[in-house]
C-alpha cells in the first residue's frame, strides 16, 4: 500500500487540510474575541450601574481611588475593584465555555433580556395600580379609614411612598418574572386603552376627573414604548430605511448588523447611561434619587420612575444589541439556527 502522505498528491492534500484547520482556529479565535467583547461589555455595564447606586444612592465616595474624591480610600478601592473582578469573571466564563457557539450565546443574552423586560412590565403594572388606588383614596378621604393618620400622612410624601411602597412592588415584579413567560406588551397596551376609556367615561358621563388618571396613562404609555424597543429589535420590527440591505446576502447582512450594533447601537446606549448617570444631578439620577413627583399633590408619585425608564431603555437595548452582535457574527460564520426563540418561550 502506498502512503498517501508520501506522494505529491498526498502532500498537497495534507497542506490544504492544514490551511483549512488554521482558518478554522483563527475563526474560533475571532469568535472568542467577539464573545469576550460582548460579555465584558455587559459585565462593565452591570458594575457601572452598581457603582452608580453606591455613589449616588448609598453615599459611597465613588471609584476614584482618592484622586478625584478624597474620600474613604477603602470604599473607593472596593468600587474600583469591581471592574477588574467583573472582567476577570467574564474572561473565565468565555475560556471555560469556549465550545459555546455565538448563536447559543445570542439566545442566552436574549433570554436574560426577556427576563429583565418581564420584570419591568410587572413592576410598572403593580406600581401603577397601587399608586392609583392610594391617590384615589387620599382624594376621596377614605385612606384614613384603612390606615392610621400618621401612615396616611406618610403616604403623601414621595420619600416614603417610593422606598416603602414602590420598591417592594418592583421586587414583587422581579419575582413574578420568574414564574411567567409573557412579556406583557399586549396586555399593557390593552390596559392603556382601558385607562384612557375610563377617563372619557368619568369626564363626560360623571363629570369626574383627577390628575392621577392621566398620570397613569402617561406612566404606562411611556413604559410600553421604551420597554418594548428591545423586543422590537429582536423581532426585526424597527423600521429599516435602506436601499441596498434587502438585496444583500446573509453574510453581508451580518457585517452590516455587526458594525451597526457596535458603532451605532451599543455606543448610543453607553452615551445615554453616561449622560444620564454621570453624577447625582444628571437627568436620570436627579429625579430618581430624589423621588421627584409632579406638581399635582394628588397625582401619581411616579415621575422619578419615568425618568428611570430611560435607563431601562438603554440597559435593555444594550443587552439586545450584544445578542444582535453575536447573531450577526454567527451569520457571517454561517452558523445554523438563524431564528431566535420567542422571548416568551426563552427562559
Amino acid at each position: 500500500m502506498v502512503d498517501q502522505a508520501a506522494t505529491p498528491e498526498g502532500s498537497a492534500s495534507a497542506g490544504n487540510d492544514a490551511v483549512n484547520n488554521t482558518s478554522f482556529v483563527m475563526s474560533d479565535r475571532a469568535s472568542m474575541l467577539i464573545r469576550l467583547f460582548g460579555w465584558t461589555n455587559l459585565a462593565i455595564m452591570l458594575v457601572y450601574l452598581i457603582n452608580n447606586f453606591l455613589s449616588n444612592g448609598a453615599g459611597f465616595p465613588g471609584a476614584g481611588l482618592g484622586f478625584a474624591t478624597g474620600g474613604d480610600l477603602g470604599a473607593e478601592f472596593f468600587q474600583f475593584a469591581l471592574y477588574p473582578i467583573a472582567i476577570g469573571v467574564t474572561f473565565a466564563y468565555v475560556l471555560v465555555c469556549r465550545q459555546t457557539s455565538l448563536r447559543t450565546d445570542s439566545f442566552t443574552v436574549s433570554s436574560l433580556n426577556a427576563f429583565f423586560i418581564r420584570a419591568a412590565f410587572w413592576a410598572v403594572l403593580f406600581v401603577g395600580l397601587a399608586d392609583t388606588l392610594i391617590s384615589f383614596l387620599r382624594i376621596e378621604g377614605f385612606l384614613d379609614v384603612f390606615v392610621s393618620e400618621q401612615f396616611s400622612k406618610d403616604l403623601g410624601r414621595a420619600q416614603f411612598r417610593g422606598p416603602y411602597v414602590h420598591v417592594p412592588l418592583i421586587g414583587l415584579g422581579v419575582v413574578m418574572a420568574f414564574f411567567t413567560r409573557t412579556l406583557g406588551f399586549h396586555w399593557l397596551a390593552l390596559l392603556i386603552v382601558v385607562a384612557e376609556l375610563l377617563i372619557v367615561f368619568s369626564r363626560f358621563i360623571f363629570s369626574y376627573e383627577q390628575a392621577f388618571m392621566s398620570d397613569l396613562v402617561r406612566f404606562w404609555y411611556g413604559a410600553l414604548f421604551l420597554f418594548a424597543s428591545a423586543y422590537t429589535l429582536l423581532e426585526e420590527g424597527h423600521v429599516r430605511v435602506d436601499i441596498f440591505y434587502a438585496g444583500f446576502e446573509e453574510k453581508s447582512k451580518g457585517y452590516v448588523n455587526a458594525y451597526g450594533s457596535v458603532f451605532l447601537g451599543i455606543s448610543l446606549c453607553w452615551i445615554i447611561l453616561f449622560v444620564g448617570m454621570d453624577n447625582k444631578a444628571s437627568i436620570i439620577n436627579s429625579p430618581l434619587f430624589n423621588f421627584e413627583t409632579s406638581q399635582s399633590g394628588f397625582g401619581l408619585y411616579v415621575k422619578y420612575l419615568m425618568a428611570a425608564f430611560l435607563s431601562v431603555f438603554a440597559i435593555s437595548m444594550m443587552i439586545q444589541f450584544v445578542s444582535y452582535l453575536f447573531g450577526a457574527v454567527a451569520d457571517i460564520r454561517g452558523e445554523a439556527g438563524k431564528h431566535m426563540p420567542k422571548p416568551s418561550d426563552a427562559h
